[in-house]
């Protein structure tokens, strides 16, 4: 298994790499994803040049069926969170991808 990176990982880059205090570097990526979930959180999008975009759906009420019982049930709506890659992103994850 791959290991992940994780929101440490991402302050210590920025530790290493501008020079911010561990703290300094917690606040600024702790204000990031905080705006982030801000806007999200009002159902807007979040775009970011060269990286993605992260945008929430909206998943209307619908019928569903219980596979133990087959009874008919209904699935509640709920708002979801979906990513969609650039394709600058794209590239860098698999650059034999053609245009």
């Amino acid at each position: 298994m791959r290991p992940c990176m994780t929101k440490a990982d991402i302050v210590e880059h920025i530790y290493e790499k501008v020079g911010f205090s561990k703290k300094e570097a917690t606040d600024v990526v702790e204000s990031i994803f905080e705006i982030i979930k801000g806007h999200l959180e009002k159902g807007e999008k979040v775009k970011i040049s060269s990286f993605g975009n992260f945008v929430i759906n909206e998943k209307h009420p619908r019928k569903g069926r219980n596979p133990q019982t087959g009874e008919e049930i209904i699935i509640s709506g709920r708002r979801v969170l979906s990513f969609k890659p650039s394709p600058v992103l794209k590239k860098a994850i698999n650059p034999l991808l053609q245009d």
